[in-house]
């Protein structure tokens, strides 16, 4: 074998021979993360035979939705989902057409969404679901926080096991995972339709989410 190439592989093989022991450690922390916003699905439907007819129906009806909504300041709104698709007959004949249009509305003001949705659904439109989520930054917030705890914990453990051995260590190799916090539903299907029904503005607890860090890496341990 050529020298030039075999003195990096022995020089290789000497380092991995007096490196230490590897450990595999994890630890995870939770931080609670209050559910300071809410989001809102509300949607014009309609059926007919003319498609043309009832995109203007459609349409038409989420244009004044939208007007509807631009006017709370607090509220922020973007386009959902949009269908069209055919009705067919026992016969797997097309019989006639349903449009679909989704709107999605978010706010940290849970009253005016409240008393928002009571106003829509008195346009023709219909609530699909209610959900709490923390906001961006209340997110942010707790996932920091967590992450310091989770990485704390990881070095405490590490800490625990050398001493244990007598020995000191250093960190090799560390990954970081967060999850948690999702949309929590509030109301779905009828439910949301009867608070929407009520035009006025509902009491809904906050309540909290939880977020959660994992994580996991290896420490090498001194000679």
């Amino acid at each position: 074998m050529n020298k030039n190439l075999l003195a990096p592989l022995l020089a290789a093989l000497a380092c991995t021979a007096q490196a230490g022991a590897l450990v595999d450690l994890s630890a995870e922390a939770s931080r609670p993360a209050t559910n300071d916003m809410v989001r809102a699905r509300v949607f014009s439907e309609a059926s007919g035979s003319n498609p043309a007819d009832l995109a203007r129906q459609v349409n038409g009806t989420v244009a004044e939705a939208l007007k509807a909504i631009r006017e709370k300041k607090e509220v922020t709104v973007k386009t959902g989902n949009q269908s069209t698709y055919p009705i067919y007959t026992q016969s797997r004949k097309i019989d006639g057409w349903r449009m679909r249009s989704e709107l999605l509305i978010e706010s940290k003001d849970f009253g005016a969404v409240s008393e928002l949705l009571g106003r829509l659904q008195q346009m023709r439109l219909a609530v699909g679901d209610i959900v709490q989520m923390p906001s961006p930054e209340t997110r942010r917030q707790a996932e920091d926080e967590a992450m310091r705890d989770a990485i704390h914990a990881f070095r405490n453990r590490a800490a625990v096991v050398a001493e244990q051995l007598g020995k000191g260590w250093k960190i090799k190799q560390m990954n970081i995972n967060q999850g948690g916090g999702g949309p929590v539903p509030i109301m779905r299907g009828a439910r949301a339709t009867m608070l929407a029904a009520e035009a006025a503005p509902a009491p809904i607890e906050a309540g909290e989410s939880t977020i959660t860090t994992n994580v996991t890496g290896q420490i090498e341990l001194d000679d």
